[in-house]
């Protein structure tokens, strides 16, 4: 008969590693710099009110033919030689 002494040391050592492991990750989440949801929605305003981007008409106004970079790109027409 296999004594079952020391599976459960094993599973117990495995249980530990995992318990660490998962401590050290939580570690590191609670030591990355925050911001708050308040003060990053002020940039993101900030943001958008002083760079001009064509994919905001409403704020900025439609954007010229020569300035709007998701506009098709005009072809003339075909040369028959």
């Amino acid at each position: 008969m296999i004594p079952s002494r020391p599976h459960k040391q094993s599973m117990a050592e495995l249980k530990l590693r995992r318990l660490t492991e998962h401590n050290q990750r939580l570690r590191e989440d609670l030591a990355r710099p925050r911001v708050r949801v308040s003060e990053a929605s002020n940039n993101l305003i900030k943001y958008s009110t002083s760079t001009k981007d064509p994919m905001l008409p409403h704020l900025w106004g439609a954007p010229g033919k020569g300035e709007d970079p998701y506009s098709p790109v005009e072809k003339g027409c075909c040369i028959i030689m």
